[in-house]
């Protein structure tokens, strides 16, 4: 059962503006305190919306995959036209203040964050059982810290806010520095995993809730992006004793059959009979099988054929890694639920395949209730792989990137490889192993500060890519309406 599929009224109560213009009036909204959660069932209720607003296309539904557009693994595609042009713009590196991309990435977290804060706020005072108050905190400080991971990683300084917002407090609030940002993220993700359960505590109505691991997970790539080699390392290793496996079968990640299974550490849960509007942030089914299914091939309900592979991309797969199989569409390639593939499906002559649900299993296009993976073992394996590695300890590191290849079918990696030619391969197995899961953008800038992305979009032909795009323009509207807001350089 997907734990968040009704977000109940309670919440609308608390919240005053948690609809789609929750920050039209300000970056953050303000609460009703006389309406704060009292019993164990209505906590639970707000921790249910601080999950939410993942669901949604400002985040997990749209923008997040389409990064990997941004990052040159993938073109937009779609009807042509207008049709994602805010995306190709982002991807062409001609974005604009009013970017509508940009808009959604900013605008994504911060009723997450609020509802957070009211967890954190509210839980220690209430009288409920004990169990139920230390998950609702551990799944609060994990949500808190994970919205302000992506505008940290989008944005740089961010306002930062670790209480609810009343009408009496400053709703005009200047950005943080940045560091202070991953600090508190950093210090959330502490207290999350002190106080999350195992995955294993979780079942039937409570399955999909953020497990133990998903904070040390988060918490290793965190110190991955800042370069603390050590602390990823150790943090990824306490993830690796929770008992964590890779499928057998890579495309088992992405089957609705075996969502949250034994490589699962978290994924946005979706739903079918999601009873709401596909196109408003209430619809809880997933846009990625509708719009990644080829255009006009039939193969999925709805097929609007986004997120299109580029030949680029598709070419850096090595010889036999079964992985391609699984994750691309091409023509001669093995049958989709029976139909072929035709290359004239797609601009560039691939589909995406991996988020694909045939029409023999889900025949609406406003019903699939496919997940989106946000934390998968084999991230972490490659994050542990890449740490040992700039810890100087490369023979040790290739023991988790080979678990990695030879699932996929590939022999281990070439021993004896330099400090600087092992990171190239844990970068390339990211991105092969993590494609369009939202995974590569964010290594691109965080590596060697970025230069590593911008060496990369210029080999590729992007040469308007360049240092200020490293960070996305703080939308112009946000700016008008908060004057204590500051821009990005450049933009």
């Amino acid at each position: 059962m997907k734990i968040y599929k009704i977000f109940l009224l309670l919440a609308l109560a608390v919240i005053t503006g948690c609809s789609d213009d929750f920050l039209d009036r300000q970056p953050l909204d303000s609460i009703n305190t006389e309406n704060y959660p009292a019993t164990a069932d209505e906590l639970v209720t707000i921790v249910n919306g601080a999950y939410q607003p993942m669901q949604r296309p400002k985040l997990y539904n749209m923008r997040m995959w389409t990064t990997d557009i941004i990052a040159g693994n993938s073109i937009v595609g779609a009807g042509g036209g207008t049709d994602g042009i805010e995306t190709t713009n982002m991807a062409n590196f001609v974005t604009s203040t009013d970017n509508a991309g940009a808009l959604d990435l900013w605008r994504g977290p911060w009723p997450g964050i609020l509802m957070s804060n009211i967890v954190l706020d509210v839980a220690p005072t209430i009288e409920i059982d004990e169990d139920i108050r230390d998950r609702s905190m551990g799944e609060a400080y994990f949500l808190r810290a994970h919205y302000y991971n992506i505008l940290a990683t989008f944005f740089g300084d961010v306002p930062l806010v670790t209480v609810p917002q009343s009408s009496d407090d400053d709703l005009l609030p200047e950005r943080d520095p940045v560091e202070e940002v991953y600090a508190q993220v950093i210090n959330d993700l502490i207290a999350a995993a002190e106080l999350l359960p195992q995955k294993s505590a979780y079942n039937g109505e409570n399955l999909g809730r953020v497990p133990k691991a998903a904070a040390y997970g988060l918490l290793a790539k965190v110190h991955l992006s800042l370069g603390n080699w050590q602390e990823a390392a150790d943090a990824a290793t306490e993830v690796e004793n929770l008992g964590y496996a890779l499928n057998d079968n890579y495309a088992d990640n992405f089957s609705i059959d075996n969502e949250n299974g034994v490589e699962s550490i978290f994924e946005v849960q979706y739903t079918d009979d999601a009873g709401e509007d596909f196109w408003s942030d209430d619809n809880q089914s997933s846009w990625t099988s509708p719009f990644m299914g080829p255009r006009g091939a039939n193969f999925v309900a709805g097929g609007y054929g986004w997120n299109q592979p580029t030949e680029e991309f598709v070419n850096s797969y090595e010889e036999g890694d079964q992985r391609k199989d699984a994750t691309i569409l091409y023509e001669g390639g093995p049958d989709f639920d029976g139909k072929e593939y035709d290359s004239d499906y797609s601009q560039t002559g691939y589909n995406v395949r991996k988020f694909l649900v045939p029409l023999s299993e889900v025949s609406a296009y406003d019903n699939s209730p496919l997940n989106f993976p946000v934390l998968r073992y084999a991230d972490i394996l490659l994050v542990k792989a890449e740490a040992l590695n700039e810890l100087g300890r490369t023979d040790e590191a290739e023991d988790y990137l080979n678990m990695v290849r030879n699932r996929a079918g590939l022999d281990d990696i070439v021993q004896g490889l330099g400090q600087e030619e092992f990171k190239e391969a844990v970068l390339h197995e990211r991105r092969i192993e993590l494609a369009f899961e939202g995974q590569r953008w964010l290594d691109l800038i965080r590596v060697n500060n970025g230069q590593y992305g911008l060496d990369f979009l210029h080999s590729i032909g992007k040469n308007n890519a360049s240092e200020k795009h490293l960070l996305f323009p703080i939308p112009q509207i946000e700016l008008d309406r908060n004057p204590n807001l500051s821009q990005n350089p450049g933009y």
